[in-house]
């Protein structure tokens, strides 16, 4: 009996563990047919969403953003034909794995709910096609302005950067300084040029919201001007002189990049080989890390910027002899330029070149002109009367394409026009204005401006006006208000 015992355990082990493979076994088919049923589920239904990304607040500052669709497959790729955005913008399409990008080639339009539609999105397996249709609603304008010489409700002093909205009834105070120049916004960061209590140069990055406020390092001790930010990349530039200039030494109107994104390294110089290195205007090209620069020996040349972090001399395009540079529109490569015997747009992909066309309508002297990315500008010009005498007053007008023309506002001949300049999206106009110019006197910065500044904000639309602040220097401009 002792042996009989564990023969009989072992055989209900045995009984035990086939029992156990059996279900287990089961179980296994169980779930595979599971599986197979949903995927096969999956296949017959087509491409379902698992997940949509995109940053409408991005879209409508600058272009470039995008909105990613994933899906549960894997997908043939899809034609811009498949695609339709309303409103309509300009975009691109990608397809990689299991996800459809949408890249928006131009800003999008403010406080706008926008839909985009995606047709006959196929899996590479083949089976049914599905339609994806997703909708984001961009967030209201903002913007920054610089007021000089406020008090706030404490009783201090000092220089202004706030913002606001279109409303202009929730400005909030951003950063205050003693003596502010010039300002500019990038994605994520202010950019102050200021001086200092000793009267020295100094460039202050914050955040946004004025915060976290540090100095960026200068090429020396002098005179920074020309501030400008690219609109992506979180790349900034200006032109600096040397404090100390004689005619056999120091740096004048040299033009340095920098970073935001590694704050403490120097500054790079962009030097053209066999240009002049004085830099009288320039320009960030968009979406590219090239620069449009005028030397102060009339030469337009195209060339890189800080991409390499090399100080070293660089080739360049040469494009002719310039007066001026009117101009880049966001999401463009054309650039409106004044040559000595005409305005010209030049294509900076290939360097052709044509005329800026003509208003149908005469506009009198134009003093400025800016470009818009479907090929329109806005332009100011003294109005004339029947003697083509200058009357005072300044037209604002759109010009399309194609040369019909539009006007937007006149500003009385009381009121001085400083700059325009448009928003991110093209949606809106702002014009700089010294009211009463008479009575409206500069300070003595070395970028003068009026003691009572207004920005009038209008619709391109139709030139109504949606706003005026006070302030100067709004955030749109890509440069500086002329001195």
């Amino acid at each position: 009996m002792s042996t009989d015992r564990p023969t009989r355990r072992a055989r209900a082990q045995r009984r035990r563990g086939r029992a156990f493979v059996l279900s287990f076994a089961l179980v296994l088919g169980i779930l595979a047919a599971v599986g197979l049923a949903g995927a096969a589920a999956s296949v017959a239904q087509g491409p379902r969403v698992t997940d949509v990304s995109v940053d409408p607040a991005a879209a409508a500052a600058a272009s470039g953003s995008r909105l990613i669709v994933t899906t549960t497959q894997s997908l043939a790729d899809v034609d811009p034909s498949q695609v339709s955005v309303s409103p309509e913008t300009p975009f691109q399409v990608d397809t990689s794995g299991r996800s459809v990008g949408v890249r928006f080639t131009l800003p999008l339009w403010d406080d706008t709910e926008y839909t985009v539609t995606i047709d006959g999105v196929a899996s590479l397996g083949g089976g049914p096609t599905a339609t994806v249709t997703e909708t984001f609603r961009t967030p209201k304008a903002e913007m920054y302005l610089l007021q000089r010489g406020r008090d706030d409700a404490d009783g201090k002093g000092g220089d202004l950067i706030y913002r606001t909205d279109l409303s202009g009834q929730k400005a909030v105070p951003v950063f205050r300084h003693d003596h502010i120049e010039d300002f500019r916004a990038t994605a994520s960061h202010l950019v102050v040029s200021v001086r200092t209590d000793d009267d020295q140069a100094g460039l202050i990055v914050t955040d946004l919201d004025g915060g976290n406020a540090r100095e960026l390092p200068l090429p020396g001790d002098g005179f920074v001007s020309n501030l400008q930010s690219a609109d992506r990349g979180e790349r900034i530039g200006y032109t600096f002189s040397d404090a100390n200039l004689s005619a056999d030494a120091g740096r004048e109107s040299r033009l340095y990049t920098a970073s935001l994104g590694d704050p403490d390294a120097a500054p790079v110089a962009i030097e053209v080989q066999g240009a002049d290195p004085r830099v009288a205007e320039w320009r960030f090209v968009p979406d590219t890390d090239s620069i449009l620069l005028l030397s102060f020996d009339g030469s337009l040349l195209l060339t890189g910027s800080d991409a390499s972090g090399s100080a070293s001399a660089r080739a360049s395009t040469a494009l002719g002899v310039a007066l001026g540079i009117d101009g880049i529109a966001r999401g463009s490569n054309e650039a409106v330029v004044d040559r000595p015997d005409q305005e010209s747009v030049i294509d900076l992909t290939d360097a052709s070149e044509v005329q800026l066309v003509a208003p149908e309508q005469d506009l009198g002297g134009s003093t400025s002109v800016t470009p818009l990315p479907d090929g329109s500008t806005i332009r100011t010009a003294a109005e004339l009367d029947e003697a083509d005498v200058p009357t005072g007053r300044t037209t604002i007008a759109l010009v399309a394409a194609d040369g019909a023309t539009r006007m937007l506002s006149e500003v009385d001949d009381t009121d001085a026009v400083l700059q325009v300049c448009v928003s991110p999206s093209a949606r809106y106009v702002a014009v700089l204005v010294a009211p009463d110019a008479v009575t409206n006197p500069y300070d003595l910065y070395q970028l003068p401006l009026p003691e009572r500044p207004e920005t009038r904000i209008l619709e391109v639309s139709d030139g109504g006006q949606v706003v005026a602040l006070d302030g100067a220097a709004i955030s749109w401009c890509q440069v500086p208000p002329a001195a």
